[in-house]
């Protein structure tokens, strides 16, 4: 019978181990169970304050952006509005040019034709002078008396009406 003694159940054995077995997970319970659970907790705090904190810098980040987008489309239509104003400014211009550019071509041109009458009037007055000198001697020589001023004046003025008449009849 004594293989029976290796197998038999002995309870005082089985009550003192379920007794160790308690102390041990009470004394687990209060010196490493609480002491890890708080290290847990405030790990967990940490962890959660860490991503708070993330959230907080990417909200800013994401705020910044925005206001970055924001200044950047001002600033292009800021640029839009100078290169805008920059054309409509030298469009201004031109047209200032131009329009001087033609008074001046049109106050050259009067005075060219100014001149042109004028350079006109000197050869009429030039050719008049000739033809004046001119009939006379030949009215001297046809007449073969000397013609006194005042015949001479009126036959001259007559001669240049009559050729002033047919000059301004072909103009």
């Amino acid at each position: 019978m004594q293989t029976l003694d290796v197998i038999s159940v002995n309870l005082w054995q089985m009550l003192v181990s379920l007794l160790n077995l308690v102390l041990i997970f009470l004394l687990v319970k209060k010196f490493f169970y609480k002491p890890v659970k708080k290290m847990i907790k405030t790990r967990e705090d940490a962890i959660a304050a860490e991503y708070f904190k993330a959230e907080q810098t990417k909200s800013a980040a994401e705020a910044e952006k925005e206001e970055y987008d924001q200044k950047l489309s001002g600033a292009k239509e800021e640029a839009e509005g100078i290169i805008q104003s920059a054309v409509t400014l030298a469009k201004q211009r031109e047209k200032e040019i131009i329009d001087g550019a033609k008074d001046e071509a049109s106050l050259v041109m009067r005075r060219a034709e100014e001149n042109a009458r004028l350079e006109m009037v000197k050869a009429q007055d030039s050719i008049k002078s000739e033809i004046v000198d001119v009939s006379t001697l030949l009215t001297e020589k046809i007449l073969e008396r000397e013609i006194n001023a005042e015949d001479h004046k009126e036959l001259v003025d007559s001669f240049i009406e009559e050729i002033g008449d047919g000059y301004d009849s072909k103009l």
